[in-house]
């Protein structure tokens, strides 16, 4: 079977040029005689896969001497609750709410101490970032929090928000390694790596090494504590090793395709060819005001001016998800809380695959628009 156009949101699209290296190397790796998913942690092989690993995420990123690279299990949910766990020496944060998964750590933030939402977006359905120029930042806030690429709602911060001298902790699941990122205006990033650098299963954190400390909330389980991985070099128990070495080999395509500024690049001309479509096309629309979209995922419903009857309008999205799928592109149905459609276009997906994505719709609208 030949593959597939994935648009997934997560668990998604690989580099097949890395998922052919793991292939080769999946029963005997460089001759060791076994598979990276059956050697030690402890063992000289793999400490240099996660070293190695390490490094060419900090030559991806340039990410000073002062930050720390962590390996953690859990993925990005985990962080929800581990972000306070560490950070809430004043028991206050402050957050900005632009879609379910800022709206979900806020939820989690408000069980360890006094979590404020500062702006939001929901009155609009999370379909733009507001305006963070001047917000009503606390002076003894611990960090502003930020979902910096919101995967559902496909919505991005064009511009850092002002935290007035506050610690920044960005959410960069949907986005990470997407374009460069200037790692110094961050305390802490985090990100699932599922969406655009590895198997599901795992989170990088990037911490600044001020913010790790002993000094965590009451109660905090040593494993939930940035010190232990941070002291341990993330051997602090057994690692996903799997997951680890399958990012470290995405790492070092990304080196070798440009970096960050060729994924950037990249990026924007795939983005491109979607969103000039959908802002050209009578049956589809997109959902996101433009100065909030995002390169990654691009949600689009059947247009509710054309097609009144909501009913008619539902039956039709379904039918695009339907015949889509029977075309070879795959998971292009929207989140089960948003409905329509949404194709999320990360680093692996080529623009090939996104041309034929506006084939299809430009067929299915021709065959389609009444």
């Amino acid at each position: 079977m030949s593959r597939v156009y994935n648009f997934s949101a997560g668990p998604a699209v690989l580099p097949e040029e890395v998922l052919k290296e793991a292939q080769a190397d999946l029963l005997d790796y460089k001759g060791c005689g076994m598979s990276v998913m059956e050697m030690s942690h402890r063992s000289k092989m793999f400490d240099e896969i996660i070293k190695e690993a390490e490094a060419d995420l900090r030559k991806l990123m340039n990410i000073p001497d002062n930050y720390k690279v962590l390996f953690l299990q859990g993925g990005g949910s985990q962080q929800f609750a581990m972000v306070p766990m560490n950070l809430m020496k004043n028991k206050k944060a402050d957050y900005i709410i632009t879609g379910q998964w800022a709206k979900k750590a806020y939820q989690e933030a408000q069980i360890y101490g006094d979590a404020q939402a500062v702006a939001s977006s929901a009155d609009k359905t999370f379909s733009y970032i507001p305006n963070c120029a001047d917000l009503p930042i606390r002076e003894d806030a611990d960090y502003v929090y930020i979902c910096e690429n919101n995967t559902i709602y496909g919505t991005k911060f064009a511009k850092l928000p002002n935290t007035k001298g506050k610690v920044l902790v960005a959410d960069q699941s949907s986005m990470f390694l997407s374009e460069p990122v200037d790692v110094t205006k961050y305390g802490l990033i985090f990100a699932g790596v599922q969406k655009n650098v590895g198997p599901a299963g795992m989170v990088v954190a990037i911490v600044r090494e001020d913010l790790i400390t002993e000094d965590t909330l009451p109660g905090t389980p040593t494993m939930l504590k940035y010190k232990t991985h941070a002291d341990a070099d993330s051997l602090y128990n057994t690692p996903n090793c799997w997951c680890i070495y399958i990012c470290g080999l995405v790492f070092k395509y990304l080196l070798k395709n440009g970096g960050l500024e060729g994924a950037k690049a990249r990026n924007e001309e795939k983005a491109a060819v979607l969103y000039n479509y959908l802002d050209n096309s009578k049956l589809f629309k997109g959902t996101v005001e433009k100065g909030s979209r995002s390169l990654m995922n691009v949600p689009f419903i059947v247009n509710p001016d054309v097609v009144t009857d909501p009913e008619e309008k539902a039956a039709l999205e379904a039918k695009f998800v339907k015949e889509s799928k029977a075309a070879g592109l795959e998971n292009l149905k929207g989140h089960r809380t948003v409905g329509g459609m949404r194709a999320s276009i990360y680093n692996a997906m080529p623009k090939a695959g996104v041309e034929a994505l506006v084939e299809f719709m430009k067929k299915f609208e021709a065959e389609n628009l009444k």
